[in-house]
């Protein structure tokens, strides 16, 4: 059963990215196609974000305090939202006021999910089964670069029109995944109970036979194991911490919301990329093929870290990691920014797996090893929130930079921002905790 949970789980994490390559790395695209400026794109992504900003917390703390809809019900419910939305992405010829609505809505709806998705593999664990968050990343990495490199292609011979069918399909197979994994984690966790249950009387049965005392003592020996076992729970639902805002929360957790300052500043050169690489890459001859390839290249290379992040989590602590993956990310965009060819572009993806790729997972579990099992939620929602601030600013700045100036210039100020992220992760993140 541990089997089948992993590979629903890398279906889901598959699914989700490839409908962010769908709507997000191929925004610039759909929207310049639509005759939007890059102003004006930037102002799309940046209200999508806010909009986000101002959902994640209100939806991770209904996921927390939610005593009748599970997380799986939940992913369904805003799964099924997001298709009907991109139902209007089909309406609209050229730009108009609805189009613009219709794209930050969708935008906004699908960052909402990613909290929840990483708080699934968790979730998905309490059946007693190892469910790998590295492993389904990089799942979510694999499927996001094949689908990226066909989109590229595709929509230079067909036009914009693939991106939203393409998107309907990915989301569909979303829905079933996560349908399927709610399915076979009811099941995997009656399975687990079941042999807690059978463990607990087979250690009461061990206890009454090696016991000096009557059948009667026995009796009561495994009695007083259930009984433990019952009061263990009691206790461990009385140990819980009490539910808090996320306002509380912060106040709570000041240094770890620091250390998310610093990846608000990591994270500013990372969203700059999936915004704005087509216009990056068109400014040194490339077109919408390329786009694909170099988001392709940049996927596939962030496998083999997220895969093997289990054995790199034993050598290396995830506070050494953050600090040397946010130092890459600042090597990675000024790389870039020094490219005078697509080829050039597709050489500096090399830094991918030493930067976005390291430090994502290393962020995941640190945040899940730090804290208690009732705030983890909210741990994760504020480093998405974070992510998705940054996306703001990188969305605003970097449009306006676009169209004043170059993406030259924009890569350099990416660079300068993603430095000073790391040097403020670099100087916290083993004071947190």
């Amino acid at each position: 059963m541990g089997r089948i949970l992993n590979v629903e789980y890398s279906a889901i994490q598959g699914s989700y990215w490839m409908i962010y390559g769908v709507i997000c790395s191929f925004a610039s695209v759909f929207l310049l196609n639509k005759g939007y400026s890059n102003s004006e794109i930037g102002i799309i992504l940046a209200a999508a974000n806010v909009l986000s900003v101002a959902i994640q917390p209100l939806v991770a703390d209904f996921a927390d305090r939610s005593k009748k809809l599970s997380l799986v019900s939940l992913l369904e419910i805003m799964t099924v939202i997001m298709m009907i939305m991109t139902v209007g992405l089909f309406a609209f010829e050229k730009k108009t006021l609805a189009l613009a609505v219709i794209f930050v809505l969708l935008t906004a709806w699908h960052t909402t999910l990613q909290p929840l998705i990483s708080s699934l593999c968790f979730k998905l664990q309490e059946t007693g089964n190892n469910v790998s968050f590295g492993i389904g990343r990089s799942m979510g990495s694999f499927f996001y670069a094949v689908l990226v490199a066909f989109l590229g292609n595709f929509v230079e011979k067909r036009g914009i029109d693939v991106l939203p069918a393409s998107a309907e399909i990915v989301m569909a197979m979303l829905l079933i995944s996560v349908i399927m994994a709610g399915k076979h984690f009811g099941k995997a966790k009656e399975m687990h109970e079941v042999a807690l249950t059978r463990d607990l009387k087979n250690m009461g049965k061990a206890g009454a036979v090696e016991g000096t005392e009557s059948a009667g003592l026995g009796e009561s020996t495994l009695e007083g194991v259930e009984n433990a076992g019952i009061s263990e729970s009691a206790g461990q639902a009385a140990s819980e911490p009490e539910e808090i805002n996320i306002v509380e929360f912060i106040r709570r957790n000041k240094m770890f919301f620091v250390l998310n300052l610093g990846v608000l500043g990591i994270y500013f050169s990372n969203a700059v990329l999936n915004f704005f690489t087509m216009q990056i890459v068109a400014g040194v001859g490339g077109n919408s093929a390329d786009l694909g390839g170099v988001m392709s290249v940049m996927a596939f290379l962030e496998i083999p870290p997220m895969i093997f992040f289990g054995f790199l989590r034993k050598k290396f602590s995830c506070e050494t990691m953050l600090k040397f993956s946010g130092l890459m990310f600042t090597v990675k965009i000024g790389a870039i920014g020094m490219a005078r060819s697509v080829g050039l572009i597709y050489a500096a993806q090399f830094l991918q797996p030493f930067s976005f790729a390291l430090f994502l997972p290393a962020m995941v579990n640190f945040i899940n090893e730090i804290m208690s099992p009732g705030e983890a939620v909210k741990g994760q929602a504020l480093y998405t929130m974070m992510i998705t601030v940054t996306s703001v600013l990188a969305s605003v700045i970097g449009g306006v930079i676009l169209d004043l100036y170059s993406p030259k210039v924009l890569t350099m100020v990416a660079t300068a921002v993603t430095f000073a992220g790391a040097l403020i992760v670099i100087g916290c993140v083993d004071k947190v905790g």
